[in-house]
């Protein structure tokens, strides 16, 4: 015979049925459901009390737990993250005006996590495959200065139809935001203008990283565009991440999403408006968001401007006396051997050097090495671009 089915909801009715018949007494029914009297009694009287509804399972766990977080702070940190809406539970702190039994209190990361998922407040990600990091040495950001980052967070419009395009400089070691400015055009004097303004307030870094984008590269020799050129008469090492590798610039895209959560989603009414968000972002970013990598403070903590301070005159770039020197023309070319080669034009203006080596002859702007001419040929062999260098 088949096993007859049943469940323990149908037994309770059934049991109390049989004693609204008022032919069986409690102890009969509870040895014909194998249960206690006690048992029986219970189901009886939460069925007098709540009707079927009573005699569902209930919960088992306690109304009361003595590890559970008090409410007080529970409403502290609820209260934190309606204050900064795009932070996570990591940097969720307590004030610094808070008392110091509260602060005592302050609860762990992953419980600060277990409270906003329970209210509501965790949006859930995919989780991403890890992608091996790019293996080329770049300069190491040992201190602040060091590494400067730089790239275009991408442009949006505002709602009168204004296009916004922040241009973004960050210090690699301290996470400093030292630039977040909307520029009218992503061109060469444009985002020259704004280099100066920073340079002028912070000094100059030893190197900064960008992308292989306009302005900040170009496809003439050595990568070099006008903006490169000029970093570079600075003293300033130009560093171009691989193309379609945004995660060898890791910090300043992480940066870039925080940025995009806090000030374009939506964008502002006017292009005047957004510039506002970024300035109040700058602020609080630099200055009140807790960083996870630098031990939970800020990133105005770590960084200090840079003891070289931003010249009034820019000099041409100093070569060996052995070096022989050439002027870029117009058109992008230079005079060697009584032959007219092409260089590039984003260095018409700019003086270059050509040294002797074993087999060819070494044309370089500054330190930074453009292409070999050989004997007997007329075009520069350009250098493999490959990896950043």
């Amino acid at each position: 015979m088949p096993w007859k089915e049943t469940c323990a909801m149908k037994e309770r009715l059934q049991l109390v049925s049989l004693f609204q018949t008022g032919s069986y007494t409690v102890a009969e029914l509870a040895e014909e459901f194998r249960v206690s009297r006690k048992t029986a009694y219970k189901w009886l009287g939460r069925f007098a009390q709540e009707g079927p509804g009573g005699l569902e399972e209930r919960s088992r766990a306690p109304h009361r737990h003595p590890n559970a977080t008090p409410m007080l702070v529970v409403q502290a940190v609820l209260q934190a993250k309606a204050a900064h809406l795009t932070w996570g539970p990591a940097k969720l702190l307590p004030p610094s005006e808070t008392d110091a039994e509260l602060a005592a209190a302050w609860p762990a990361t992953s419980t600060r996590g277990n409270i906003l998922a329970r209210h509501g407040l965790v949006t859930m990600r995919r989780r991403r495959r890890r992608i091996a990091p790019w293996s080329q040495p770049f300069q190491h950001a040992d201190g602040p200065n060091a590494v400067w980052c730089a790239d275009f967070k991408g442009w949006v419009r505002t709602a009168d139809g204004s296009r916004c395009d922040p241009l973004t400089i960050s210090d690699a070691f301290s996470r400093m935001l030292l630039c977040c400015q909307i520029v009218p055009k992503t061109d060469y004097p444009h985002v020259r203008t704004v280099f100066e303004q920073v340079f002028q307030e912070y000094g100059l870094p030893q190197v900064i990283r960008t992308d292989n984008g306009v302005p900040f590269a170009s496809v003439g020799a050595g990568g070099l565009s006008p903006l490169a050129a000029w970093w570079v008469k600075l003293g300033i090492v130009p560093e171009r991440i691989q193309t379609g590798h945004p995660e060898q610039n890791g910090r300043h895209e992480r940066m870039h999403r925080t940025l995009k959560l806090e000030t374009m989603c939506p964008p502002a009414a006017t292009a005047q408006a957004q510039q506002q968000r970024c300035d109040a972002f700058r602020l609080s970013y630099n200055t009140q968001r807790p960083h996870q990598a630098l031990g939970q403070i800020p990133p105005a903590t770590q960084y200090a401007p840079s003891p070289r301070p931003y010249p009034q005159r820019v000099d041409d770039p100093q070569y060996p006396p052995f070096t022989a020197v050439r002027r870029v023309r117009s058109n992008g070319q230079i005079k060697w051997r009584g032959e007219l080669v092409f260089v590039s034009e984003a260095l018409v203006g700019e003086l270059v050097g050509v040294t002797e080596r074993q087999a060819h002859w070494l044309v370089s702007f500054g330190p930074i090495p453009l292409g070999r001419l050989r004997p007997h040929q007329k075009t520069l062999e350009r250098l493999s671009q490959g990896p950043p260098t």
